[in-house]
């Protein structure tokens, strides 16, 4: 970004929110406890399915550890930028909302195919939702999209999905779901910011 590029107000207020929960909830219980994390917006299935809905929403807002938090939050703050300064603040929110819900709506039904449920929480769905976004970005302005290429966000995506599926303890279906919902959200939200032909505007 240059000199006069304005802060991506909507990346740091989600950032600085993040933070705020993580240490009011490490200061109050044990974060690190499925059971705690689940009694303040945790997702787990069998409680989404009995009309805890909202979690799928405030399970993107905590995190397990403070690793975990920084790890999530340097993305963010490294990929929610570009996102914001090119589709704009609405759109970065309505991109970062519909990857992190994707990510977990998909999260969710494997684990009803496997029948095996676990507490998951965390914004990496929403975070792959950005590099989906950045990806039909890049496509979209002939391969590039700020300094990144099309060919580079790629392979952090492949990379990043390969180091999920080789660990444990990583839910790699948010992560392959918000890579998917981020990137068919931005083919109807994002335009240039010159185009006049975007049915949506600009935000």
């Amino acid at each position: 970004m240059n000199s006069q590029t304005k802060l991506p107000i909507c990346t740091i207020a989600i950032v600085v929110v993040n933070i705020m929960v993580f240490l009011i909830l490490s200061n109050t219980g044990e974060v690190e406890s499925g059971l705690y994390m689940m009694r303040h917006g945790a997702m787990y299935v069998p409680a989404v399915l009995a009309g805890d809905y909202y979690t799928l929403v405030t399970s993107m807002f905590l995190h397990f550890s403070f690793p975990h938090l920084f790890n999530n939050m340097l993305l963010l703050l490294v990929l929610g930028r570009y996102v914001e300064e090119e589709a704009g603040k609405i759109k970065f929110l309505i991109i970062y909302f519909f990857g992190g819900i994707a990510g977990n709506v998909l999260s969710m039904l494997m684990d009803i195919n496997s029948g095996e449920f676990a507490v998951s929480a965390g914004a990496s769905g929403a975070i792959f939702g950005l590099i989906g976004a950045l990806i039909y970005m890049a496509i979209y302005n002939h391969g590039h999209i700020a300094d990144l290429s099309q060919r580079g966000l790629m392979f952090m995506a492949v990379l990043s999905l390969y180091f999920g599926f080789t660990s444990s303890g990583v839910d790699n279906f948010a992560h392959l779901g918000g890579l998917i919902g981020g990137f068919l959200i931005s083919v109807l939200v994002y335009r240039k910011r010159n185009d006049k032909n975007s049915a949506f505007g600009q935000f």
